[in-house]
Formats: C-alpha cells, sequence, structure tokens
C-alpha cells in the first residue's frame, strides 16, 4: 500500500521537525512520501490551507495526516492505514498518547486531551493522529480554510459525515503529543481552541451532541452567571478543581476559563465582522 503523510508546520523548531522526520522513517511501513506545508499565518496560510495543499499535491489515495509537534510510535502509519485492506472504510481515526514530564504538565492533560481508555468508537479523529482516502476528502470538500489554526478538523469531520465516510477508530496508531511546558502556552491553547470553536460555527456535533465544544463553552458563561448570585458555588467549584489535579487542577481551570471566555467571545465578535 502506498501511503502519504502530510504534515503541517506551524513555528515549530528545528529540532522539532527533525524528531517528526526520525520517527517517519524508522516506520514499519515505509511512507511513499512525505510532504510538509508552512501554515504561517504571515504566509496568507492556515493549516486548513496547508493540509488542502499538501493533499492536493500528494499522488497516493490513502493519505495519512500529523501535526510536527507530534512523534508517532513506529507502527503509527501501518497501523493507521490497516484497515483499508480490510474494508471500504474511508476516514481512520488514530489514537494520541499525551506525554508530561511532571506534576504541572500531567494536570494539563486533564483538559486538553482524551486519555487512551476514554477512547471509543464514537471518538472523532484528531488530525494530529488521522488517516482517509484522497476520494472523501474531495467529496467532502477538504479542510475549512475559513478558519484559523484551530477547529479545523471538528468542523473536517462533519464535512465527511456529511459526504457519507464510514469511520473507524484505531486507538492503537498512536503518535505522542507533548503538553506545553508552561502557563502562558496552556493558556493560549486554551484560547486557541475556544476562538477556533466559535469561529467554527458548530453548535450541535451530531456525534458529541451534548458535548459539543461551544455548549460546553456556554456553560462557563452561565457557570460564572451563577456565581455572581450564589458566592459559595465558588468553594464548590474550587473542591471539584481540586479533585481533579490538586492545586495545579485549581490554577489551571481558572486559566483554562479565563481563557476559554477571552477566546470564544473574540473569535464571535471575529465571525460578525466577516458577516458585515
Amino acid at each position: 500500500m502506498n501511503v502519504s503523510v502530510c504534515v503541517t508546520v506551524f513555528n515549530e523548531k528545528a529540532e522539532t521537525i527533525k524528531k517528526l522526520l526520525d520517527a517517519l522513517k524508522v516506520q514499519t511501513l515505509k511512507p511513499d512520501e512525505i510532504i510538509i506545508i508552512d501554515a504561517r499565518d504571515h504566509n496568507n496560510c492556515s493549516r486548513s490551507r496547508g493540509r488542502n495543499i499538501a493533499i492536493k499535491k500528494a499522488r497516493n489515495e490513502i493519505i495519512a495526516i500529523t501535526d510536527a509537534g507530534c512523534i508517532p510510535h513506529k507502527d503509527w502509519l501501518d497501523r493507521i492505514t490497516k484497515p483499508f485492506l480490510k474494508n471500504e472504510t474511508t476516514v481512520i481515526a488514530g489514537g494520541y498518547r499525551m506525554i508530561f514530564e511532571n506534576s504541572f504538565q500531567r494536570a494539563e492533560s486533564i483538559f486538553l486531551g482524551t486519555k487512551e481508555e476514554n477512547i471509543d468508537a464514537n471518538f472523532m479523529p484528531s488530525a494530529r493522529s488521522m488517516a482517509f482516502t484522497k476520494s472523501i476528502w474531495k467529496k467532502a470538500g477538504g479542510f475549512p480554510e475559513k478558519l484559523g489554526n484551530t477547529a479545523e478538523d471538528t468542523l473536517f469531520n462533519i464535512k465527511l459525515l456529511k459526504a457519507g465516510a464510514k469511520f473507524i477508530v484505531t486507538k492503537t496508531a498512536i503518535v505522542d503529543w507533548q503538553m506545553p511546558r508552561t502557563i502562558y502556552d496552556f493558556g493560549f491553547k486554551i484560547y486557541e481552541y475556544a476562538k477556533g470553536d466559535a469561529e467554527s460555527g458548530i453548535w450541535w456535533h451530531p456525534i458529541k451532541r451534548f458535548q459539543t465544544h461551544n455548549l460546553k463553552i456556554l456553560t462557563i458563561y452561565l457557570r460564572y452567571t451563577l456565581f455572581i448570585f450564589f458566592p459559595w458555588l465558588i468553594l464548590l467549584y474550587l473542591i471539584y478543581a481540586y479533585t481533579k489535579a490538586g492545586l495545579w487542577g485549581i490554577i489551571l481551570q481558572l486559566t483554562s476559563d479565563i481563557a476559554g471566555i477571552i477566546g470564544f467571545g473574540h473569535g464571535l465578535l471575529q465571525t460578525s465582522f466577516k458577516r458585515t
């Protein structure tokens, strides 16, 4: 099976890109080609546009994608593409492992991703570990270029569902995803996620339903409104955050809430301005 691996680079250091390329070189299934696209904004590009350019240039029908900040396990490409040999699968959701080096990063993982044991048949693929056919990508209209650099895979998944894609989850196809090293990086990532969710306009995800990101963000606004009228709820909220990850749980919960509120608001404003 010939596979094209498409990677977007967004302000990654040369060392990070080298680690990814080294990991791709030792795959048990060798990629037929590796296409790397720079997705920096000042190049009039984005992750979505970068991915679409790379996929369009790819010479193979089977496309596997990941991000430059991730390190694929040596059997990642083999595992994430093997289902294509067995049935009419058109999209495969791979897994990822959140890598942390200290208690701070361990706490971050609770807020940023899905634990391996919680990945089930309804898990929607993340662009950091995903494979699909070029045909279904084309039928779905590609990645949504109207978005910036976050939430594009969520909207792409919905477009794939509407295009009739058949999804399979292969959580053993793993890439390592390094957690942010500073609280600023954590907050900025949450801000970007929330901003992208607002810009995506996804208020009801057909699979996630009441776990749709935008609905969850609205509960943050509701939560802090309730705190105004019932201040004692703040104590219960802090206790809840503490049970997640101790003191870091409290700090990261508040950071996540603030970054989410600001990012979501910014995304809504940008969307409104684009419509006027």
